[in-house]
């Protein structure tokens, strides 16, 4: 898998540190999460997928910060923060969020909690 991270963030090896603080930190606030990594995202599930990291450009250019990730959930309604970049309505009740990280203080109980959430409805989806 450290590998496939390698790949992964091979574009911008300074996000390689938050992805890997937002792991550990998400695998303590969800007990027996999965990670599957792909070329463009890292997938967090807990039965299905909730959430994941990457490097997509949620926010212009100028206006991230260098490094940065972007962590995505899901979750029924769409969340109220200006810490939340984008959201969408791909499917009625179904919002997706986009957060952009510029430091490891940005994985806080806020952001954990909001995951930990994501999990719970992806959860109860069939």
């Amino acid at each position: 898998m450290e590998q496939d991270l390698l790949f992964l963030f091979e574009k911008c090896p300074g996000a390689l540190p938050l992805y890997h603080a937002l792991e550990e930190r998400l695998r303590e606030a969800v007990p027996g999460m999965a990670v599957k990594v792909g070329k463009s995202q890292a997938s967090f599930y807990l039965r299905r997928q909730f959430g994941c990291a990457s490097l997509l450009a949620a926010k212009r250019k100028k206006d991230r910060p260098d490094p940065y990730l972007t962590v995505t959930f899901g979750l029924a309604y769409p969340v109220e923060s200006p810490r939340i970049a984008v959201k969408t309505e791909p499917y009625p009740n179904r919002w997706t969020h986009h957060v952009v990280l510029g430091s490891v203080e940005e994985i806080d109980e806020e952001l954990l909690g909001w995951l930990r959430e994501a999990a719970e409805f992806a959860a109860s989806k069939r």
